[in-house]
């Protein structure tokens, strides 16, 4: 068996390594120091590690939504989804509406496994005037990279809860995840966004210098809120405690929702199967190291979501297992 790690922080530049006659898996994620990448790229070592004839190669940094596209095209194997992402694409709406090819790519998508994307954590300075998203009007906030699901979910979540409307009422800066976070750092911006598994490699490197605040909606109730979570999105707390420096005496209410790995639906079931065994039969060996890895859960996993449809070896295993009838 090959033994390989990946730091939480550290870039994803190869996750396994095959010998010529093992099969190679082609893994795309986001900015690796995210933390879905993080799991992805987790999974990805506990595969390898576990497995003498399967490794997956891991490459982090673009845009899930285009990886996925590249997944049905046969250029990738796996790559990061969300119910929402895989929904759109198979509809070619939103981001994908002048892909004509979109929703007969989306046929070769399958779905590997779904876990926790991390509630999305708005996040300011301790001593900011902002003391909830109804007072952003007026400053400039980093939601994620524009076009992509992440700044799509923050800004539907702040419009639907405030009214407020993002390049009207607020600046929403054009940034990657990298240039995002340094410019909050660096006091650039007002607002940082990003949704994570608590403990999030960005807020505890911010807590070793500065404190923070999260902050959340006035209300989160409401027909217009309800309407946009809609089936794929949920209420979440983020909670208090997390962080030295962490100023909130109170747990925050935000949202969640769920992203998955998704594989090419014509990779064979047999080689599917031992992925996905190799993973959850493995999974201790992540969960004392990781404390976001208690948030991973196989029924959660194997759970129906939007669209998408299971690869048939990812769901004999979840039926051999008992998480899927």
């Amino acid at each position: 068996m090959r033994r390989l790690t990946i730091t939480a922080l550290a870039a994803i530049a190869l996750a396994g390594s095959a010998s010529a006659e093992d099969k190679t898996l082609k893994m795309a994620t986001i900015a690796p120091s995210l933390g879905q990448a993080i799991t992805m790229a987790t999974f990805a070592n506990v595969v390898t590690d576990n497995l003498d004839d399967v490794a997956i190669e891991v490459s982090g940094g673009g845009a899930a939504t285009l990886h996925q596209m590249e997944v049905g095209r046969n250029n990738l194997d796996m790559a990061m989804t969300s119910p929402v992402i895989y929904n759109l694409m198979s509809a070619g709406k939103a981001m994908y509406k002048n892909e004509p090819e979109a929703p007969e790519l989306a046929k070769n998508v399958d779905l590997l496994m779904w876990f926790p994307y991390g509630a999305y954590h708005f996040a300011v300075r301790a001593d900011s005037d902002i003391q909830t998203l109804d007072d952003i009007e007026g400053t400039s906030v980093f939601l994620g990279p524009q076009g992509g699901g992440a700044y799509n979910a923050a800004r539907g979540w702040i419009e639907a809860t405030t009214g407020l409307v993002a390049g009207e009422d607020y600046e929403a800066i054009k940034a990657n995840w990298q240039t995002g976070y340094q410019a909050f750092l660096d006091g650039k911006i007002d607002v940082y966004v990003n949704g994570c598994l608590d403990p999030c490699g960005q807020f505890i490197q911010f807590t070793e210098t500065e404190d923070l605040r999260f902050i959340g909606p006035e209300s989160a109730d409401g027909e217009a809120v309800d309407k946009w979570l809609g089936k794929w999105r949920y209420r979440a707390d983020v909670p208090n405690g997390m962080y030295d420096g962490q100023k909130n005496d109170a747990p925050v209410v935000s949202f969640d929702t769920a992203v998955g790995i998704s594989i090419r639906g014509d990779v064979d079931e047999e080689t599917v199967y031992k992925v996905t065994k190799a993973f959850w039969d493995n999974i201790e060996q992540v969960t004392s190291e990781a404390p976001w890895a208690k948030a991973l859960s196989i029924e959660f996993a194997a759970s129906k979501r939007g669209l998408m449809e299971l690869h048939p070896g990812a769901a004999r295993y979840y039926r051999e297992a008992g998480a899927l009838k």
